[in-house]
């Protein structure tokens, strides 16, 4: 054997326990050794489908999603719930009556009214602890009762009358409480009931009947994310096009969110002292009439129901709130849009629910219509 062939081998095998030293005791220690695929950003493996509309209505919504309709001939449906079997019920302010609207296959079979001669039935609940225990609060009370029983409506607490805002929102909360909303009697006063523009909270069975927050001029719809309440608040009228704004807030309990003296970002009116008030979590446009909402993920999304009091109208479509990770507002695009089209109006969206399939429903109390919109697979 040659000199430089025996240099060859001993450096071949040299090479080769170096490199066995390395992978045994080095390997993915410096990701400067990774190869440059592991270093890119992920890349989708596919783009996201185009979106599907198949309404009827000129709706405008995002790629990877599609909107359906649910269900229909509800005239002024608003609030939808979800019973532990499945099925929805449904409230019909104007009408007067509860339904329920029997699903099978994801397809509603059947509906019918179930509770009739109500007065402004509105709110609607389910209590987690007894998923057939069910809710319904009118203008002037809250009765509960059980579903699929002969059971019949038992009065837990009064509610005040006397005009205005009469629309009453029912939600449980994390702490196991029922909770409602009472908007105000008026545009702008100051209220003889202490009940008015405020939110409560009560044990399940009506007791313990207690104020949560106030100074909420009319707050119709609330949720609950990571154990804190959202909810949308609409503004005065009267002050112009672009004032006062309507808000999103974080509510709070013992917190007063300044109707009738402040507005927004604790805006006085009249010089009023805001100092003890608290701000608006995030301002939207005057007279959008926000609804309902829901999370979508990490996003807020908000139901317009549209302004029937501006120059030139705004609202009447869902718009998105997106959060940073930290849970920071960062911006607020359009979702859905369309139900105002060319001066004609096809309806105005309500209230917003992920159903027990996943998907979002929308009630529409213009069209009387119930919409489903869901992720394209």
């Amino acid at each position: 054997m040659t000199k430089k062939n025996l240099f060859i081998i001993l450096g071949t095998i040299l090479a080769a326990v170096a490199l066995g030293i390395y992978w045994r005791n080095f390997r993915g220690a410096n990701i400067l050794f990774r190869p440059v695929a592991e270093r890119l950003p992920a890349q989708d493996s596919e783009e996201q489908k185009p979106s599907v509309n198949t309404t009827g209505i000129p709706l405008t919504l995002p790629d990877g999603f599609s909107i359906s309709i649910f269900a229909e001939n509800l005239p002024n449906v608003r609030v939808i719930k979800f019973d532990s079997l499945g099925n929805a019920w449904v409230s019909q302010p104007s009408q007067g009556t509860v339904s329920q609207l029997e699903i099978k296959d994801g397809k509603v079979v059947s509906q019918a009214a179930v509770f009739r001669g109500l007065n402004n039935p509105h709110g609607l609940a389910f209590d987690p602890e007894n998923p057939a225990t069910f809710y319904i609060a009118e203008e002037t009370k809250i009765s509960s009762t059980k579903v699929y029983s002969e059971d019949s409506l038992h009065k837990i607490a009064d509610l005040p009358g006397g005009g205005g805002h009469f629309t009453r929102t029912l939600g449980f909360g994390p702490d196991k409480r029922l909770y409602v909303s009472i908007g105000s009697s008026c545009n702008v006063c100051e209220e003889k009931d202490n009940r008015r523009a405020k939110i409560f909270s009560m044990n399940p069975d009506g007791s313990d009947f207690k104020e949560y927050a106030r100074g909420l001029r009319n707050s119709v719809f609330f949720t609950w994310k990571e154990g804190k309440m959202w909810a949308t608040e609409m503004g005065r009228d009267y002050l112009g096009d672009d004032l006062p704004p309507d808000e999103i807030n974080i509510v709070e309990e013992g917190r007063d969110y300044g109707w009738p003296v402040c507005y927004g970002k604790n805006i006085p009116d009249d010089n009023a002292d805001c100092s003890q008030k608290t701000g608006s979590a995030i301002d939207i446009p005057a007279h959008s009439a926000p609804l309902g909402l829901a999370f979508l993920d990490s996003d807020l999304l908000v139901a317009y129901h549209g302004s029937w009091n501006r120059s030139t109208p705004t609202g009447y479509k869902i718009v998105r709130v997106k959060f940073d990770r930290a849970g920071n507002y960062q911006s607020m695009e359009d979702f859905i849009t369309g139900w105002l089209k060319d001066g004609k109006l096809y309806g105005r969206p309500v209230d917003i629910v992920s159903g027990p399939d996943g998907a979002l429903y929308v009630t529409d109390d213009k069209a009387g219509l119930i919409y489903r919109i869901a992720k394209l697979k």
